[in-house]
């Protein structure tokens, strides 16, 4: 399936030099892909993915301007993607994908963090929130969705797309492919550089190829469905940011969201997609380092 690329959720990433303090670790009893970024004396900022994309996806002006503005930033892979642990014939749901987080935080030993979370990385937010708050400082969700049934669904030549296979998994039909489909979600006042999509397509394709784990990750997010009255007990500071221009996860799932975690706050971006590019990160650094002050 062509979630095997990441369901739309990649993002321009430059040639950024990482402080890579250790190949992985065991985090919940699995190999977990970490790298960190910054001081290791600032407060935390804990990044969490979306559906089928890898650390390498995070553009550089997010985590710099997270490190300039004080943080000490910590990204990974999520299982079954990326350098992480893969679980061919095991089913799980982002239950599970919320404690491999809480995992890293306690390989790291960090004992609580600042949280922001992107597609399902966001759903794996909502997860923290409910069922680990005292690891949570507070929390920014990004184009997500609680799941509610009565949410508006992907345009259907998003949805047509996002689920069509490619005709080969060689290397130049995978990045070809993924990179039609991503003209679908992508932000139209915030457009990609189709070179610079491409490259790093085929940059996520050399480091990990695995579209069975992609699938997996999407079952758990179907399995974590029908809970989204969950959301009402959460009790931490959570800003909520949508694109008006999302047509993977319309607008009104992130209305949803902040409507329903009290005091919850809504920023919404006009022009963006289901998509961080161009002038968008640099963005939500400010807005996100002043939810952090006020919160």
């Amino acid at each position: 399936s062509s979630l095997a690329r990441g369901g739309g959720m990649w993002w321009h990433h430059d040639n950024r030099t990482k402080e890579k303090t250790m190949p992985a670790m065991i985090a919940n009893r699995i190999t977990i892909e970490v790298e960190q970024h910054g001081d290791k004396g600032n407060p935390v900022m804990l990044l969490i993915r979306g559906l089928g994309s890898q650390l390498i996806h995070w553009p550089d002006a997010l985590i710099d301007g997270f490190v300039q503005r004080g943080f000490h930033v910590v990204t990974f892979d999520n299982r079954d993607t990326g350098l992480s642990q893969k679980f061919a014939g095991v089913a799980y749901s982002t239950d599970d994908m919320a404690l491999d987080a809480v995992g890293v935080l306690d390989a790291l030993e960090i004992a609580r963090a600042h949280v922001f979370g992107i597609s399902m990385g966001g759903m794996i937010t909502q997860r923290l929130l409910v069922d680990h708050a005292d690891r949570v400082l507070n929390a920014t969700i990004v184009m997500s969705s609680s799941g509610a049934d009565d949410l508006p669904p992907a345009k259907p030549k998003v949805w047509e797309l996002m689920r069509q296979e490619p005709a080969s998994h060689d290397r130049a039909t995978v990045v070809a492919n993924s990179l039609k489909s991503d003209y679908a979600w992508f932000s139209p006042s915030y457009p990609f550089d189709a070179a610079a999509r491409a490259a790093l397509i085929g940059a996520a394709y050399d480091r990990c190829y695995e579209p069975a784990g992609v699938e997996r990750q999407y079952a758990a997010m179907v399995a974590g469905r029908g809970r989204e009255s969950d959301l009402a007990s959460i009790n931490t500071p959570v800003l909520v940011i949508h694109g008006t221009a999302d047509t993977l996860l319309p607008i009104e799932h992130g209305r949803d969201i902040a409507t329903r975690i009290t005091d919850a706050q809504l920023i919404e971006i006009e022009g963006m997609g289901h998509d961080l590019e161009g002038a968008v990160p640099s963005m939500i650094v400010e807005h996100v380092v002043g939810f952090i002050a006020g919160a």
